[in-house]
């Protein structure tokens, strides 16, 4: 532990890092705030499939001269529209939409990319991520998806979670079914926008699903969830931004590894808790002659 918290202070004296570990952690507030209803509504297959659809507009925008990550927000964005389209026009199911739009919008990417050589390092960035190149603009506005995915879950709480436990009882009670599933879609895209210069579009399903499944089996309450599953995004992108620096690894990946590793941890950890607790509970006479 002292070697690592070495390795950590050392690397906090470089400003790069540290805008890294404050991005970062903004990354991983949106990520557990959302990640969480992910987890409950089943939604991690459109995660994935967002964060995919990026890869169109990340080219067009690289080609035409704009930052890529607003040609990406303007991809998933139009993704997130299609799929809704499709479910209601088209009758489809959820997950067919998806799977439709999600082939269709990586081949286009990859056919637009496969055309042009010269933008391979931008798409790698978006693709991957780039967190030590985070800017303090980029933070500002980070810090603005941060605030403005608090502010929407909390002022729709009631309604995500009647939407997610019983739709027409949403409906009864006035939440507007469609509009709240329209908000929680569009939290989602943003937190995969959000999160694509940390941890790359490709990755991203990491810390929106690690930290969320660590928190699952330590606490009863969606509010308590979200707390922890935040705080373990947190370490995740610091854990992971000190073994970066430390071994010279890929930062995203190693970000993303570590939040999956939190998972895993958590639920072993849980197991392992029952177990004790189940092994030192005492028997009467009646259960140990049954």
């Amino acid at each position: 532990m002292s070697v690592f918290m070495f390795w950590f202070i050392d690397a906090l004296g470089s400003a790069f890092f540290a805008r890294a570990v404050i991005g970062g952690a903004l990354v991983a507030i949106v990520c557990g705030v959302v990640g969480t209803w992910v987890v409950i509504r089943g939604m991690a297959f459109f995660g994935e499939a967002i964060g995919h659809g990026m890869l169109p507009g990340v080219a067009v925008a690289t080609l035409a001269g704009v930052p890529p990550v607003i040609g990406g927000a303007l991809s998933a964005a139009i993704m997130s529209a299609l799929i809704a389209a499709l479910q209601r026009r088209g009758k489809l199911s959820y997950d067919t939409s998806i799977g439709l739009l999600f082939v269709a919008m990586l081949a286009t990417g990859v056919i637009i990319v496969s055309g042009s050589g010269s933008f391979a390092t931008d798409v790698t960035a978006v693709l991957f991520g780039d967190i030590l190149a985070i800017s303090w603009a980029d933070i500002a506005v980070l810090a603005g998806a941060c605030t403005a995915v608090i502010a929407i879950t909390v002022a729709r709480h009631r309604a995500f979670v009647a939407l997610a436990f019983d739709r027409r009882l949403a409906l009864t009670l006035g939440y507007r079914p469609h509009l709240t599933q329209g908000l929680l879609v569009g939290l989602v895209t943003l937190a995969v926008v959000a999160s694509a210069q940390a941890v790359g579009t490709l990755l991203v399903v990491a810390l929106l699903l690690g930290p969320a499944v660590a928190a699952q089996p330590w606490h009863p309450s969606i509010p308590g969830r979200i707390a922890i599953a935040a705080a373990v995004g947190i370490a995740s992108v610091t854990v992971g931004l000190a073994i970066s620096w430390a071994a010279g690894s890929a930062a995203g990946s190693t970000i993303a590894a570590s939040a999956v590793a939190a998972a895993g941890l958590s639920h072993g950890c849980r197991l392992a808790l029952a177990r004790t607790r189940a092994s030192s509970t005492p028997t009467t006479p009646l259960e140990s002659t049954a």
